[in-house]
């Protein structure tokens, strides 16, 4: 059973009060609990859906200016996917609180990742029916977002393997090199900007939480650019 007790430790844990507990009750209901009343999470599953990919949407397009169409759709699909809802409801321990059917439960249902990916997505839509866009994105903000990073570093032989194969094949074998341009923030929350740089000219520029990441930003932005012209 979920009690009380337990809605109020998740809260605690996402970040977020709700007026209506009922919405967060809802968004932990697997279609095993309650099989055929349509009482489950699959409806706010959908709409969570969308919140997401519109916050995932809004943070790449800004953080990265010059990325064009194609591989902002990429890198948010490597976000918006299984395995990275997967890992932040793992992060919150949503497995633990979970309302699945005995049979559910006792096969893993808890630590299933279609399970609690779905789960995940509910709790987004609870925290917009609940209090509206702004803490539904502070909640994807604090608890997907940092998986950019993670989805950078996939990306990372993509973004500056091309870059410097784009440059070698111009230049005949010059070498891009990056550059710190500034940070802000206070030491456990910087943001870094780095630069991308062929013999002192600006190829690219981008952000990131950390330099690596920001790096990254720096050569999809130069890849922008360059294939572009």
């Amino acid at each position: 059973m979920l009690t009380k007790e337990h809605l109020t430790e998740l809260q605690d844990r996402i970040g977020y009060s709700f007026n209506n507990p009922e919405y967060l009750k809802r968004a932990l209901m697997h279609s095993s609990f309650v099989p055929g009343t349509g009482g489950d999470n699959e409806r706010m599953e959908f709409l969570g859906d969308a919140v997401l990919e519109l916050c995932v949407s809004e943070e790449l397009f800004f953080r990265f200016p010059s990325m064009q169409e194609g591989q902002l759709t990429k890198s948010r699909a490597s976000i918006v996917c299984e395995s990275a809802l997967f890992e932040a409801a793992k992060g919150v321990g949503l497995g633990e609180f979970l309302l699945l059917g005995h049979g559910e439960d006792a096969s893993g249902g808890r630590e299933k990742p279609s399970i609690l990916s779905d789960a995940f997505e509910a709790v987004i839509a609870a925290i917009y029916l609940d209090g509206g866009f702004t803490p539904a994105r502070n909640f994807v903000h604090r608890f997907v977002l940092p998986l950019l990073d993670l989805s950078e570093k996939i990306f990372e032989k993509d973004h500056k393997t091309r870059l410097q194969e784009l440059i070698h094949a111009k230049t005949h074998g010059k070498q891009v090199t990056y550059r710190l341009a500034g940070e802000t923030g206070p030491d456990h929350e910087k943001t870094f900007t780095m630069q991308a740089l062929l013999d002192g000219e600006i190829l690219g520029e981008g952000s990131g939480r950390s330099k690596q990441s920001a790096g990254q930003a720096a050569a999809a932005d130069a890849l922008s650019r360059l294939e572009a012209k």
